[in-house]
């Protein structure tokens, strides 16, 4: 028999075309109609009349909500339709992730705390074996791989390339193993994987929601107007036509689609008599079996094919569904919102790692009630295909970025009190959010004030802090007394038009290493008296570097750049400043290019920074209609236009250039810097000239890079590109740009056999090698069209402080190194800026009583460990997960297994003793090992850590309160 498993679903968005809260309640009706609690209302009546009948629910955000209001009668009942498998659990996670633009730390707690509430809620029964994304545009490898380490059985999609899907339809291979991992050890990362018929949607023709137009099955033979002979030939026809590009004798169908099953009596009466007047038909011969089933019953039936299935090992990027329609500029859509996400990340892994260190007294302190939860909720949210991709309408991101801001404040408390507690000292703390704009009140107003730094991660940093202030002379002393190495600079406006901000604001770079994770460090500075003349600041320069003017003499340039627009267009001779500052030779000039050298290494690359833009099409193409928006980049030409061929440069103890008046840049490099950091601000982006615009920043080399660069995938693993090429099938390319974009998440480069030139990126963007020897990146993008994919508005972002157009400001990191060598420089530099030092400010002078140092680890782990997860989870239990951040064969000296002797009752030893652990799969779904820890002053070597190359290892702690 062909078996055709039908899976009743509803896909539900949170938040897209409406907030989270319009689509539960059934809200704003006008803009769509949806209300997710009368779906599940609808769906739990009609699984009730009818016990063949199934149903399944992915996104725990909605149903927690719907769960909260019900009664205990019915809680009781919708367990018992869990646990008799009529209403199944798929996915899972508090939301179904972006793929793209999401960090793999952030997906992870939103997937654990979708996890732990059907856990807890139904046990067993209520967890889901299937992970489901069957909206996401475009899918990463290392979604695969955490899906595979959380405890998935299998994972289905809907959505893949046109060309790809065709190949894979006619070679039957649309069902496979993706092998997700380079590096951890088959079958650990392994994960079946199968792709949906129609995408989410029913078969043509067999959609019977209120939304739909499709006629119902009319089987009363009395009636003039009855079907059911040709609904039953019709579904045959495409049941048949499904089979001949899958494997085996099942095959599936999802009969839903986006808010569907509101009025589920609708879909379920008319699926009864489907599958009834189908199954009739066998008593003529006819061998196809129709069922209610789920995605877990049809894999099941897969696995018991007991076949051999094709294996994939690269990813789903990028995703087009026709010849001119790449969906790759959701990867940078809402730069400022991707980048106020990420922050928010890091901020939210700080706020839990302090409410472990502080215990009790961290929710309920001198500065009132605080928790982590507010945040944790709002950041899962966050992570939704439709959120921090960028591809919602205006007034839901401004939601998603309100309840962000929500949480925030909820954790400052959290926060305030656990570094009371901590320094013993309860004088209020100051938060300035506004650092990225030089705006802080206290600093710029206080003579004397405190900075605490505080570092997440377990190992040393050495972080530049810059401070707005109103003065010119301070002394500076750490914890200890000593002398802080610091500069003054004058801050002026990114836009000359504006001459100066309304106040001079000079920023104050603070560099010191940080002490390892959990450590809190206070700084005082006190204002001195300035005798030096108002503007006219000397280069008092504390670092051993000298600065001297010189005439700098090129070539026409290497043949590697001379087709490269941006770069092409050199005087021959050009005044510079040269900076030497060891161990780098930085050269800024007119022609917008800086000469690198590391001097360790004698190993030299041009470098070219150059900001461009593509003109975005109308559609008003005879190829293709198809216009750029939220989802879709389609710019209008192949080649960039330059957005300023000479570059006004200023140097203070920094670079500044202002390419024109709505783009700039600040370049920086501090003593024992690891990076070149290339600080730049766009926008508003004009278009006045009726053109949507796509700002990027292009890195030209003359490393010899034959078409090939590098991305990661969610922050993790690093992926191998190739210019005009997918590993998996032939590719017939018709958009030479927006078709060679890819997600960077934290990081990319190209290389040679001698440098490589890696980006750090502060927020998840899309970008290219469109050039050999070029690294380009999307920073901004403003549009006037929408690109007919549904969100209905075109992507043109503005805001009360700017009506003329957002302005976005950010950081690429730059570093030049051997290649053998680079991943020992990215790797801790990209977790860096993840979870940057958290810094609070306090006023006046500290009590003398202050504690002014802390470290909740006794110890620095070893380079190749991350601390990934240090979280509260629940009174007398404490979540840990530590993570080898290297990749296999990525270093020589840290691509090792590493062994971690830890002992955690000392990391908790501010307020709590662990005294058992449980070892779990990566999202706390199933239990691996069970093992009392050491007492104090036994063999440590009792409980040890090890962890292989990538591996990320997931603990549950007892704790007993001190």
């Amino acid at each position: 028999m062909l078996n055709v498993h039908l899976v009743p679903h509803t896909h539900d968005d949170v938040g897209w075309l409406k907030t989270v809260d319009q689509y539960f309640y059934g809200d704003r009706n006008d803009i769509q109609h949806a209300g997710v609690q009368y779906i599940l209302d609808s769906v739990v009546d009609q699984l009730l009349k009818n016990p063949d009948r199934r149903f399944i629910y992915v996104e725990t955000a909605f149903f927690y909500r719907w769960w909260k209001q019900q009664t205990d009668d019915m809680q009781n009942t919708v367990k018992q339709l869990v646990n008799e498998g009529r209403l199944e659990f798929v996915n899972g996670g508090w939301c179904m992730s972006d793929e793209a633009t999401t960090h793999y730390s952030a997906v992870i707690d939103q997937m654990t705390m979708g996890l732990r509430f059907l856990n807890d809620t139904f046990g067993h029964c209520g967890r889901p074996r299937v992970a489901w994304h069957i909206d996401p545009f475009g899918h990463a490898r290392e979604h695969a791989s955490m899906f595979a380490q959380m405890g998935y059985d299998g994972f289905f999609f809907g959505r893949l390339d046109y060309q790809d899907r065709n190949r894979r339809m006619v070679a039957r291979e649309q069902e496979m193993l993706w092998r997700a991992s380079e590096s951890l050890t088959p079958p650990m990362a392994d994960l079946f994987t199968g792709i949906l018929p129609n995408g989410y949607n029913p078969p043509e023709g067999f959609c019977w929601d209120q939304s739909c137009d499709d006629p119902p099955i009319r089987d009363d033979p009395d009636l003039e107007d009855y079907n059911v002979d040709d609904v039953v030939t019709r579904f045959l026809s495409i049941a048949h036509a499904q089979a001949l590009v899958y494997k085996t004798n099942h095959i599936i169908m999802t009969m839903g689609s986006d808010f569907q099953y509101e009025n589920a009596n609708l879909w379920y009466k008319n699926l009864d008599k489907l599958i009834r007047y189908v199954n009739q038909k066998q008593s003529n011969g006819s061998e196809v079996n129709v069922l209610y089933s789920t995605p877990s019953c049809y894999l099941q039936e897969l696995h018991r094919a007991n076949l051999t299935w094709p294996l994939k090992g690269d990813d789903f990027f990028p995703y087009a569904d026709s010849a001119h329609d790449f969906w790759t500029g959701y990867f940078t859509s809402r730069p400022a919102l991707k980048r106020y996400e990420r922050i928010s990340n890091g901020y939210l892994q700080t706020c839990n790692q302090l409410e472990v260190l502080g215990g009790p007294i961290s929710r309920k302190g001198p500065f009132g009630a605080g928790d982590s939860e507010t945040l944790k909720k709002a950041m899962a949210v966050a992570q939704h295909h439709d959120a921090v991709s960028g591809t919602e309408k205006q007034h839901v991101a401004n939601d998603y970025a309100r309840r962000l801001a929500n949480g925030w404040a909820h954790c400052q408390v959290l926060v305030s009190n656990t570094l009371s507690s901590l320094s013993g000292s309860s004088a209020p703390r100051v938060y300035c959010e506004h650092l990225n704009v030089s705006v802080c009140p206290l600093t710029e107003t206080s003579k004397k004030f405190s900075v605490n730094v505080y570092n997440p991660l377990a190992h040393p940093v050495s972080w530049p802090v810059r401070l707005p202030v109103n003065g010119t002379a301070y002394s500076i002393s750490d914890a200890n007394g000593k002398a802080v190495d610091s500069q003054v600079t004058l801050h002026f406006s990114l836009y000359p038009s504006l001459s100066l901000y309304l106040s001079i604001s000079l920023a104050l770079p603070l560099h010191f290493s940080l002490y390892p994770f959990l450590s809190l460090l206070s700084i005082s500075l006190y204002l001195s008296i300035s005798l030096y003349p108002s503007l006219f600041l000397p280069l008092h320069l504390p670092f051993n570097f000298s600065i001297q003017p010189s005439i700098s003499l090129y070539p026409s340039i290497s043949p590697s750049l001379s087709t490269t627009p941006s770069c092409s267009l050199y005087p021959s001779i050009f005044i510079s400043l040269s900076v030497f500052l060891s161990p780098y030779f930085f050269s800024s000039s007119l022609s917008l290019c800086a000469s690198i050298v590391t001097l360790r290494d004698f190993l030299s690359s041009l470098l070219c920074v150059c900001f461009s833009r593509y003109n975005a099409s109308d559609g008003n193409n005879s190829e293709s209609i198809q216009m750029s928006g939220a989802y879709i980049f389609r710019p209008n030409t192949s080649t960039p236009f330059i957005i300023s061929k000479t570059a006004k440069t200023e140097t203070l103890q920094e670079v500044r250039q202002w390419f024109s008046p709505w783009v700039s840049q600040v370049v920086r490099l501090y003593t024992d810097s690891r990076a070149l950091e290339l600080e730049w601000t766009v926008g508003p982006v004009p278009i006045g000239d009726d053109l949507g615009k796509e700002v990027i920043s292009r890195l030209d080399s003359s490393i010899n890079s034959s078409g090939v660069f590098y991305t990661d995938s969610n922050g993790r693993e690093v992926l191998q590109r190739r210019k005009d090429y997918r590993p998996t099938w032939n590719l017939r390319q018709s958009e030479p740009i927006a078709g060679n974009y890819y997600p960077i998440n934290s990081r990319a480069y190209i290389k040679d056999d001698k440098d490589q030139l890696t980006v750090v990126t502060d927020r998840s963007q899309g970008g290219g090698s469109i050039q050999d020897g070029s690294l380009e990146i999307m920073l901004h993008r403003r549009l006037l069209y929408d690109d007919v994919r549904g969100v209905g508005e075109p992507l043109n972002e503005t805001s009360d402080i700017y009506p003329e157009g957002l302005v976005v400001r950010g950081r690429l990191l730059l570093s030049l190194s051997p290649p053998a060598t680079a991943a020992d420089t990215h790797r801790p530099l990209a977790q860096e800026v993840v979870l940057q030092p958290l810094i609070t400010f306090t006023d006046g002078e500290l009590h003398p009583s202050t504690r002014l140092e802390f470290s909740g680890l006794q110890a620095v782990l070893p380079p190749a460990v991350h601390l990934l997860t240090v979280s509260q989870w629940d009174q007398d239990s404490v979540l840990l997960r530590l993570e080898h951040q290297y990749q296999a064969s990525e270093s020589k000296e840290h691509s090792q297994p590493v062994t971690v002797n830890l002992q955690v009752s000392d990391m908790l030893e501010q307020q709590q003793q662990a005294q058992e652990s449980k070892e779990h799969c990566l999202s706390l779904r199933l239990v691996v090992n069970t093992m009392p820890l050491p007492k104090r002053g036994g063999d440590p070597s009792v409980w040890e850590v090890n962890l292989k190359p990538m591996e990320i290892r997931t603990f549950l702690l007892r704790v007993r309160q001190r």
